[in-house]
């Protein structure tokens, strides 16, 4: 899996570091205007600060450059500005750098870079780092695999309350992956990350209720956490609640919604649920099938408030 860049994380982050005393006013005025979406005046005030070397002001430009916003796209102008403020040391930008290099996104994939990136940010305990330079050794990207390694990253990132980390560190209890397997650890740091909805996390709670995997087996629980998860677009939880509502567990049995379900987790690319899609088809009229089929083009994904760590 890629390292994400959490842009509208980052933000948050690099915002909420306090600004120089002279500074203050303008940068406030700055973070104002980009969050109300006005990045026509989040630029104006932003680039003046950056010219004076600002190094959040000029991380938050190297953002609004990557994204377009209120700037024609640019990923050249974008690694420009990151550069600036992480040689000042701003461990938001080292971040984003790490994973532009770590992914290879509008350069040569170069992990090694990215591992370098990341271990700045995290040695200052910035948790996004944290997290991404444990993903390198779990994963073996860029440095030699190391569990202990990847769990040490983890367990600094968690322990700020970061819920990527906090989601990791249970698959390593989960799997164990240099840890000995422990469900009921895994679930306590999947409630954590879960109640703070991260769509992974949550779809982990729901496997372990369905199965009864370091908690009794509750499908009802089960089908609370998957919803969460497929509500945020998380095509395996999708597919799980079309498998609930068609076998009546945790829910009523409705082929409608177990259709929908099904039709929605294909639509993005799960191919599972295709076959499943028609083993409920075999069992409804061509009404209901017309129902479910509106239902799942109107189905829109929700996306839970980031929190910072």
């Amino acid at each position: 899996m890629n390292l994400v860049y959490k842009r509208a994380i980052a933000i948050i982050l690099l915002m909420a570091s306090l600004a120089a005393p002279v500074a203050a006013e303008p940068f406030e005025d700055a973070a104002a205007a980009y969050g109300k979406g006005d990045y026509a005046t989040a630029l104006q005030l932003f680039r003046p600060l950056a010219d004076q070397g600002m190094a959040r002001a000029q991380a938050i430009l190297g953002v609004m450059y990557a994204n377009g916003q209120g700037v024609p796209k640019n990923d050249n102008e974008a690694m420009k500005w990151y550069r600036l403020a992480a040689d000042q040391g701003d461990a938001g930008a080292q971040t984003a750098l790490g994973v532009i290099y770590a992914n290879g996104l509008g350069v040569p994939k170069d992990p090694d870079k990215g591992l370098e990136w990341f271990r700045k940010a995290a040695d200052q305990g910035y948790a996004n780092a944290q997290n991404n330079l444990g993903s390198m050794y779990d994963r073996g990207d860029g440095v030699a695999q190391n569990y202990a390694e990847a769990m040490k990253w983890y367990r600094l990132a968690a322990d700020q309350g970061y819920a990527s980390a906090q989601n990791n560190l249970a698959n390593m209890y989960i799997n164990g992956r240099g840890v000995p397997r422990d469900y009921a650890e895994a679930i306590q740091l999947s409630r954590l990350a879960a109640e703070q909805g991260l769509a992974a996390a949550q779809y982990n709670l729901a496997f372990a209720y369905a199965n009864g995997q370091g908690v009794p087996q509750d499908y009802a629980e089960a089908v609370k956490w998957s919803r969460l998860a497929a509500e945020q677009g998380f095509t395996t939880a999708q597919y799980y609640l079309g498998i609930a509502y068609g076998n009546g567990q945790g829910v009523p049995q409705d082929f409608i919604q177990s259709y929908k379900w099904f039709e929605v987790a294909a639509a993005h690319g799960y191919k599972d649920a295709i076959q499943g899609r028609q083993a409920a088809a075999e069992r409804m009229t061509n009404a209901q099938i017309a129902e479910a089929q509106k239902l799942a083009r109107e189905w829109q994904p929700t996306r839970q408030p980031a929190r910072s760590p």
